[in-house]
C-alpha cells in the first residue's frame, strides 16, 4: 500500500511544476488530489494511455506545461507523420521530468485516424544524454525521484503500446535513458557515427530501467557488458546486435526515414495496429501460447474490412483502397 501511495504521489508530481507541487504538498492538496483521483493499481497501469481524472484539478499549471512543451519538444505533423524533435541542446536533450512530460503529451495527443507513424529525433550532436542528474540529487525529495522514473517508464511503455509505429532517428550519442528510448522504439535508424551507452555505473547509478529495454533489444551478454562497463558501442556494433534497424551516412538519414514513413503510410492503419499489438504480446510468451494467440489474431484480422479489400486487390491485380476502419 505504501508503494502504491508513493507511485500515486509520483504520478501527481509528474504532472505538476516543481514549485507548484511543493506548495500543494505543504498545504495538503496532494493528499486531497490522491483521494479525488481514487488511485488504484489498475488506474496506475492504464494511466500511460489516458490522462487521470485529477488533471482537471491542475489547470493552474497548464500555462507552465505549455511553455515547457514548446521549448523542449518541437512537434510537426504532415501527411500522417508526426515528428517529435527533442529540443534542449544546452542540456544535451536530457530526459528531465519536464522533457518526459512533453514527450508523453506529444505522443498521446490527437491519436486520430490521420496519424500513421511517429518519428523521434533530436536537435544538436547528442540524441539524448539520459536523465538530468541534477534532478536526482538529495536536494530533491524522494517523491520527485519517484516521479522521474515512473514517468520515464510510462513514456517507454507508451512507445510500444501506441497503435502506430514509432521510429527513432538517431544522430550522435544516445546514453542511459536516451539509449533506453532508442531501444524502446519499434524501429531505429542511426547515422554511422552514432554511439550508444548505458554509463550509469560510472556515476554510481546503475542503469536499471534502461536495462529493461536494452536487455530486450540485444543479446543478454552484450547488454550486461554495456551495463557493467558503461562503455559506448558504435553504430556498427549496435546494428550487429539489433539495437538499431539500420545505419546510414549522416547526409542520408532524413531521406531514409522519409522513405520508411512513406511506406508505412501506404498500409492500413488498423492492420498495422493489430500487428504491432500482437507482436509485443506474443514475444514474451512461450512458443505454443504465442502460436495460439497469433492463430486467433490471423482469424480476427480477416474480419477487418481492409483485410478483405487487400486480398481482393491482390486477386484483381490492383492497388488496395484502404478504409482505415476498425470494422
Amino acid at each position: 500500500m505504501l508503494l502504491l501511495l508513493r507511485r500515486s504521489q509520483g504520478y501527481v508530481r509528474s504532472i505538476m511544476s516543481t514549485q507548484f507541487y511543493h506548495r500543494c504538498l505543504k498545504s495538503g492538496v496532494v493528499s486531497e488530489l490522491l483521494n479525488q483521483c481514487n488511485f488504484k493499481s489498475s488506474s496506475l497501469l492504464s494511466s500511460r494511455l489516458v490522462q487521470p481524472t485529477c488533471v482537471r484539478y491542475l489547470h493552474t499549471s497548464n500555462v507552465h506545461q505549455s511553455e515547457d512543451h514548446d521549448r523542449l519538444v518541437k512537434v510537426e505533423q504532415k501527411g500522417g507523420v508526426r515528428t517529435l524533435t527533442l529540443n534542449n541542446v544546452r542540456k544535451r536533450n536530457a530526459l528531465s521530468l519536464a522533457m518526459l512530460d512533453c514527450l508523453y503529451e506529444s505522443l498521446t495527443s490527437n491519436l486520430d485516424r490521420d496519424l500513421r507513424v511517429i518519428v523521434i529525433q533530436a536537435e544538436g550532436k547528442v540524441f539524448s544524454a539520459g536523465h538530468d542528474l541534477k534532478e536526482l540529487t538529495s536536494e530533491q525529495d524522494l517523491a520527485h525521484h519517484q516521479a522521474v522514473f515512473v514517468r520515464c517508464s510510462e513514456v517507454m511503455k507508451l512507445v510500444q503500446d501506441l497503435p502506430v509505429p514509432v521510429i527513432a532517428s538517431v544522430r550522435g550519442l544516445a546514453t542511459a535513458a536516451g539509449c533506453q528510448l532508442v531501444a524502446s522504439c519499434d524501429i531505429a535508424i542511426a547515422t554511422d557515427t552514432a554511439r550508444f551507452a548505458t554509463p550509469g555505473v560510472s556515476v554510481g547509478l546503475f542503469c536499471s530501467t534502461p536495462a529493461v529495454a536494452v536487455g530486450r533489444a540485444v543479446p543478454r551478454k552484450v547488454a550486461m557488458e554495456m551495463l557493467l562497463t558503461g562503455n559506448p558501442i558504435t553504430a556498427d556494433v549496435a546494428l550487429r546486435h539489433g539495437l538499431v534497424s539500420r545505419i546510414v551516412p549522416e547526409q542520408e538519414l532524413d531521406k531514409e526515414v522519409s522513405l520508411l514513413t512513406s511506406r508505412i503510410c501506404e498500409t492500413s492503419r488498423p492492420v498495422v495496429a493489430l500487428g504491432k499489438r500482437v507482436f509485443y504480446k506474443q514475444i514474451v510468451m512461450n512458443r505454443d501460447s504465442a502460436y495460439d494467440l497469433a492463430t486467433d489474431t490471423m482469424v480476427d484480422n480477416l474480419k477487418l474490412a481492409d483485410a478483405q479489400e487487400g486480398i481482393q486487390a491482390f486477386i484483381q491485380k490492383r492497388h488496395p483502397t484502404w478504409t482505415h476502419s476498425e470494422d
